[in-house]
């Protein structure tokens, strides 16, 4: 089983191919070899023979066939080793020179083969292949001279043979390369499989170990173990809102059930009426922190980025504090505002839902008589939002705890709300890249909101 799934892994496929890609190389490269040797030898011989038909010649020219027959003697005396051989036959087909054989009486180039005669006694004699130039002289006789090429045939034989040895052990290697390779990245993976099918069945606290085979393999594993964290974190986000729900809404549907009961024993139409308003206004709150709920999880989900644009974090403050000033002053807090450009790029609308909520908490939970206090800055290059009050402000250890969903304070249980107004925050920060701070403005809550801003050259993009 093992070793058939190692033959069927994309580590020995992937083998193979680079083997396939090796192998053609291999032979093209082998076949330029052999051409161009075949090629040099052809020239050699070519220029060789066509070199020693030209000085016989000459020594023809010059003292006619006797000497003709003298050069040819002195070349093959035995003593020598012969490069070349010849024939010299008449006019009437005989030998008058030489000792090729007569198959190489003809004009022009040609190829002859026979045995060695001069082979050892009791051995049979090596096969001799040599290339030949006939020339017709001015009486009329024929000389043939040849030279061999037998080791030529020998080299391109043994180049055939290079070929196909190569081709053998190329694909032997290859297989069992590609066998080890498949076997070490199944056993790899089967550790990262056992990891996936843990978590499968509920231990959702495992992760993925890392493969090892490759940097980009490990890389692979971090990403997935991050993507697992992040699901993880949902599905605990999840777990805990169901949960608040739960709790959460039990009050105000308890309330409205009462209410409901009210309407039912009512005697008159105005304690009708009145119930009915009740009624009404505790639905309309119970909807509210649904709205709240399905804006977070939109936001959670990233879609809230496709409405990105350049925009101004002063002109929003502005625009804001300006439908909160009067409620302020009507209940008797301090307003004040200062308010520098600060050019960024996010949701002009969730912005400004982001600075509604603070200065609506900074508002709700503070005493008559508090300052409530709304400034945008830019310092090196960070935009900030500061809504501060010297109300009574959060304790230290409940300021992470106060950006859960449906956490509220024992002591602002009192006010209304639905303990959203923080979480939908953090979420809009956490979604243009920023940051989301509750600091201790002595006394009271400072909350500072830091987001990056975009340089002159991006602003200009931008438009």
């Amino acid at each position: 089983m093992k070793l058939a799934r190692s033959f069927n892994s994309g580590a020995f496929r992937f083998a193979l191919l680079v083997t396939g890609i090796f192998g053609l190389g291999s032979f093209v490269l082998l076949m330029g070899v052999e051409r161009e040797v075949s090629h040099f030898e052809n020239n050699a011989a070519v220029s060789g023979l066509q070199s020693e038909t030209i000085i016989l010649l000459r020594e023809m020219s010059a003292g006619g066939l006797p000497q003709l027959m003298e050069a040819i003697e002195r070349r093959q005396t035995p003593t020598v080793d012969q490069q070349y051989r010849y024939l010299v036959v008449d006019t009437n087909g005989r030998r008058i020179a030489g000792n090729l054989p007569m198959e190489a009486a003809h004009i022009g180039w040609g190829t002859v083969q026979f045995l060695d005669p001069h082979a050892p006694p009791g051995e049979e004699g090596k096969t001799e292949t040599l290339r030949t130039l006939g020339t017709r002289l001015p009486d009329g006789k024929l000389l043939a001279v040849a030279t061999d090429i037998f080791d030529f045939f020998k080299l391109r034989a043994a180049l055939h043979s290079l070929e196909l040895t190569s081709a053998i052990v190329i694909t032997i290697l290859a297989l069992l390369g590609g066998y080890l390779t498949g076997m070490i990245f199944l056993r790899r993976l089967e550790r990262v499989n056992e990891a996936v099918g843990r978590i499968m069945v509920g231990s959702l606290s495992e992760r993925l170990p890392p493969i090892g085979m490759a940097p980009e393999f490990d890389h692979l594993s971090q990403n997935l173990n991050l993507m697992l964290d992040r699901i993880s974190a949902l599905m605990e986000g999840l777990r805990q809102v169901s949960t608040d729900i739960a709790h959460d809404l039990r009050t105000p549907i308890t309330r409205l059930r009462q209410m409901l009961e009210t309407m039912q024993d009512a005697t008159s139409v105005e304690e009708y009426r009145d119930a009915a308003e009740l009624a009404l206004t505790q639905t309309d709150e119970i909807m509210d922190m649904f709205k709240a709920l399905l804006r977070i999880g939109v936001i959670e989900a990233g879609e809230a980025r496709q409405l990105f644009t350049r925009v101004d974090l002063a002109e929003i403050a502005e625009r804001v504090a300006q439908i909160y000033q009067p409620m302020a002053e009507d209940g008797g807090r301090n307003f004040e505002t200062n308010f520098e450009p600060a050019w960024l790029v996010g949701d002009p609308e969730l912005l400004a839902q982001a600075l509604a909520n603070l200065i609506d908490n900074a508002i709700k939970y503070t005493p008559e008589g508090a300052l409530v206090r709304v400034e945008v800055v830019c310092v090196d290059g960070v935009c900030q939002v500061i809504v501060s009050d010297d109300g009574p402000g959060i304790p230290p250890g409940e300021r992470t705890k106060v950006l859960r969903r449906f956490y509220r304070i024992d002591t602002s249980r009192s006010a209304p709300g639905a303990g959203l107004g923080l979480s939908l925050v953090d979420v809009i920060v956490g979604l243009h890249d920023a940051t989301l701070q509750l600091e201790s403005n002595h006394p009271g809550l400072l909350v500072r909101l830091s987001f990056p801003e975009i340089s002159a050259h991006s602003q200009g993009a931008l438009r």
